[in-house]
This record gives structure tokens, sequence and C-alpha cells, in this order.
């Protein structure tokens, strides 16, 4: 069962229009930050304590209340889609256990990435295709405008910014060897996730995370 601190939306993919949002942008994994948040819902705070943590204490240590925001919101819909224990392991797991857990979060959070996964990461594994050329990106979302129209409306700008954030949480998981090479890593889902993935019926995650969706 997801953690609810009673004051955020609950919804599993909350797309303002259509199948896919561009939210994705205010972040990529933010690992040391998942984890305050984590440590934060875990404590069930009411909507005044959230903003003191958030915007008074600094708790993700940004240099703007408006970024703190930002990112705390984003953090905090990505881990209202995992159970409660997932968040304590994100909050005090083990650096690999929770980078896991923080990437299916958001995978869960963002049918862009969840889509970018299977449509291109797992058939270019599938294919033993070492490396992701820089083109498939617009492959990608040519394919992402026939199934979803708003998408034709997002700027050059938000879709270059897009595939940074996504490289960059690939990287961030083990997916990916660098942002430069675009180079496939092979995945190794940790015992402790994938059994607990499994615990709360999320096949089809475990699926996506070993690129076998």
């Amino acid at each position: 069962m997801a953690v609810d601190i009673g004051f955020a939306p609950k919804a599993n993919r909350p797309m303002a229009t259509g199948i896919y949002s561009a939210t994705i942008t205010a972040g990529g994994l933010m690992l040391p930050e998942a984890r305050r948040v984590a440590r934060l819902m875990l404590a069930e705070p009411s909507k005044e304590d959230w903003t003191k943590a958030i915007c008074t204490d600094n708790l993700l240590q940004k240099k703007t209340p408006a970024s703190a925001i930002r990112h705390a919101n984003l953090i905090r819909a990505r881990m209202q889609t995992m159970p409660v224990a997932a968040l304590t392991l994100v909050a005090s797991g083990s650096q690999e256990v929770a980078t896991q857990l923080a990437f299916a979060s958001a995978l869960k959070h963002s049918a862009l990435l969840t889509d970018f996964m299977r449509a291109v990461v797992a058939s270019h594994h599938r294919r033993l295709e070492l490396v992701i050329a820089r083109r498939e990106w617009d492959t990608f979302l040519s394919e992402c405008m026939a199934r979803d129209p708003a998408v034709e409306l997002w700027t050059a700008s938000t879709r270059a910014k897009l595939f940074q954030v996504i490289v960059n949480m690939l990287v961030e998981a083990h997916y990916l060897e660098s942002g430069r090479t675009l180079k496939l890593r092979t995945p190794s889902l940790h015992p402790e996730v994938r059994a607990l993935l499994k615990q709360h019926g999320e096949q089809a995650l475990i699926n996506t995370l070993e690129l076998r969706s």
C-alpha cells in the first residue's frame, strides 16, 4: 500500500493532458534528495510540517524555495506510487537498493520514461545492439506523438531537456555506461528489490526493470 500523507494527489501517472507529461524535466533520479523525502514521508507530516521541512529548513539543500518545492513535489509524486516498504528502503537501504527503487518509482510515475525503457532500451538489449543513437530519441518522440498529439506541442528545448534527464537517470540506474557514449550495460536487479516488487504484484515493473518487456 502506498504512503498517503493526505494532501498530495495519489494518481499513478498524473498526466495533465493525454498519455505523456514533461514534468520529468524538473529533476533526474535525485537519490540523496529522494532519501530525505522518503524519510519525511514516512513521518507522515502535516501540510504545515511538509512546508516547513522543504521551504524553511531547506531539507533538500536547494538554492531557492521554488526549486526545493519543485523537486520535493516531483519526488513525492514518484514515491507515492510505491509501497511503504519501498520508501523505507529508499530512506535507509543500501545505495544499490535505494537507487533501483527510486528508479522504479520514476518509471511508475512517468509513462514517457517507461515507454522509452520498453521501446528503445529493452529492444536494443534484445537485439544485442550496444549503443543508443541520439536520433532514436527523435524517432521515439514521433511514435509518442502518434499516441498523444500533445507531445507535438513540446518545444525543442523541452524535448532536448527530456532526453538529457532520461539519459542521466539511465546512467545513475546503471543502464547506460555514460551520457557521452550511450553504451548499454546489462542490468542486474537486486534480489531484495525483486522480492519486494513481486510481493506487491509489480511483475510488469520487474519486467521493465529487467528489460524483458
